[in-house]
This record gives structure tokens, sequence and C-alpha cells, in this order.
């Protein structure tokens, strides 16, 4: 029991963090279209009393998927269990998970592309069916036994659409990619933020943090505090548009949002790949950073804002990538 209840917290945030979600569709800001729909499909499972539909929630990390999957329990008026990929190691721990549901619960999976191929098979009869076939005994006396489970909604999250495998992702009823925000749904963010920990913030302070959060809500709660920690430091009753700019620049987060590892990534294909293309694995080494880290974390929004372009012979930084580094335009003719 432990071992399951370990597994089922392996999500779970900080009480601080927790008091910055949202707990309704009316709460949550942004993503409009996805908000609108899961609404019409909450609002009519609910009236068939039936089960929300499996939902894949897919895109960058930090745009809001757990807080989505929550606001869907909550909606459904039902309890969410909570897990990751990576942590269900074995068929076992899946059964257990999937075998302790209420009707109608919320089971969410977190990096669900990291689960392994012997796992995710558990789960096709589980989303189709509500069953689990599970094999008991040993050598000749092995036989399967098929489990009932009550009707359940599972909501996978993950940054890596494409690395599901295909029957996974055809099982899931409710698929929706999650967008970067724009400004002023960002500043909408701050503020309400600010106003759950209690201190004042200039409008002008709001958009600028808001403009330096690479369109994500994750990244603009994390930059307030730190932005606050100043703040409260040096005694400020209000958070100023000054201190706001002394913060971030000490943060070296600069007025795209680039911070110290998207300076290296693009310093390090202009300078020591003149510009381009290179793989990503030898970019990795040369700045010292996880493969996996730079193309889940920081390409994302580079190539969201122009700055790199991704190509069959490697990754390129672009004309803008020169021109936001201040650095002579010298591209390699192609």
């Amino acid at each position: 029991m432990e071992r399951i209840e370990g597994i089922l917290d392996a999500s779970r945030s900080d009480d601080e963090e927790n008091s910055l979600r949202p707990l309704s569709f009316d709460e949550y800001i942004g993503q409009e279209d996805i908000k609108q729909n899961l609404r019409v499909f909450v609002g009519a499972a609910k009236l068939r009393n039936e089960a929300l539909d499996h939902v894949l929630l897919y895109g960058p990390p930090g745009l809001g998927k757990t807080t989505m999957a929550n606001i869907i329990a909550n909606e459904m008026q039902t309890h969410i269990k909570v897990t990751t990929g990576p942590s269900i190691e074995k068929t076992g721990d899946l059964v257990a998970i999937l075998t302790s549901l209420e009707p109608g619960d919320v089971l969410f999976i977190d990096e669900i592309h990291r689960l392994s191929k012997v796992v995710e098979e558990i789960l096709y009869p589980a989303m189709e069916d509500f069953c689990v076939d599970v094999v008991i005994g040993k050598e000749a006396s092995t036989r399967s036994v098929r489990i009932d489970l009550p009707p359940f909604t599972l909501v996978g999250a993950t940054t890596r659409a494409g690395d599901l495998s295909s029957p996974l992702r055809d099982r899931f009823g409710i698929i929706s990619k999650l967008e970067y925000y724009d400004q002023k749904d960002l500043s909408k963010i701050v503020d309400r933020t600010s106003r759950v920990f209690g201190i004042d913030m200039e409008m002008e302070a709001k958009q600028e943090l808001a403009r330096r959060s690479r369109g994500t809500p994750r990244i603009a709660n994390r930059l307030f505090r730190r932005v606050r920690d100043f703040a409260q430091f040096n005694g400020d009753q209000t958070i100023t548009l000054e201190r706001t700019h002394e913060a971030l620049s000490r943060l070296k987060v600069d007025h795209l949002g680039l911070d110290d590892v998207d300076h290296k990534y693009l310093l390090g294909i202009i300078h020591r790949f003149k510009g381009g293309p290179v793989g990503l694995e030898a970019l990795a080494a040369s700045i010292g950073e996880e493969p996996m880290t730079l193309e889940d974390v920081y390409e994302p929004y580079l190539l969201q804002v122009g700055l790199i372009k991704r190509t069959a012979r490697g990754r390129i930084a672009t004309e803008e990538a020169y021109r936001h580094l201040n650095i002579p335009l010298d591209l390699p003719k192609s």
C-alpha cells in the first residue's frame, strides 16, 4: 500500500504552488478554445451521468496541463489520483492503481509518454472496456483473471505527443494541444498571483513580467516569486517597474524572456558551429546541457519566436537570433 501511495503522490506540488492553481473553468485564464470545449464535454457527460471520455493534453511544459486535469475532476465533482509515467515501473503498480479507483474518478498520468510498453499495454483494455487481465500462478499453473474496473477518466499529459504509440493515442477521445500564452493573459495571471500572495504590483510591472515569461504561466509565477523577494528584501510595499527590471536583470532574463541557457544555446550555434546546421547531441555536449532538456524545455520557445530552425541536417540560428544578440549578420550561404 505504501508503494502505491508513493506512486500516486509523485506529482503533488507544495502548498504554495497549489494555492495558485485555479479550481474551475471560470477561474482558469487562457486556452479559451480548449476550455470552452471541455466545458461542453464535461457538462454533457454529467447530464448523461457518465464518466468523461479519456483526455490527452499535450504541449510545452508549464502551460497548465496538471491544472486542467484538476479542474476536470473538480467540474466532474469527483476525485483525482495523480501519478507519473516514470513512477509506474511494473504492471502490478498500474493494476493496483486502477483497481483502487472509484466510479467516475479521474486518473492523471503526467509524462505519459514515458510509460514502458509492457505497462502501457495494461491500459488498452482498461481504457476501452474498463477491465484488466492479470496473470496469476507460476509456470504450468498460470492463468489469466479478468478484473472489472469502474468507469473512470484517464487524463494523460505529455510534452512529447509524437512519442506516444498510435494504439495509446487512438484510445483518447479528447485530444487537446495547449498553446503558449499571449502577454494579455499572462498579465492577468501575474495579477492573480500578486493578489493570492497579498502584495501590490504596478500595472507596468505586471506587463513587463508577463513580457519576459516566455508565454508560460509556470515561468511567470516563478519569476514573480523572485521579483517579490527583491521587493520585500528592499522593504518595498509595492512591486514597481524599476524593481522588476532590476530583479530580472539580476536573474539574467532579457526582454524576450531568454535566460542564460538560451543565450548559451544560441551562441553555441553561432560561434562554435558557424550558425549551423548542428545536431542536437553535438550542441548539447558543447554547452554542457542535456539534449532532452534542450529539446523539451528550451527549443519550443526558441522556435516559437523564430530564433532557430530545425532542419533534417540540424539546428540553425536565424537572422533574428543574430539581431537579438547584437551579433553582425554573417550567415553562411546555403
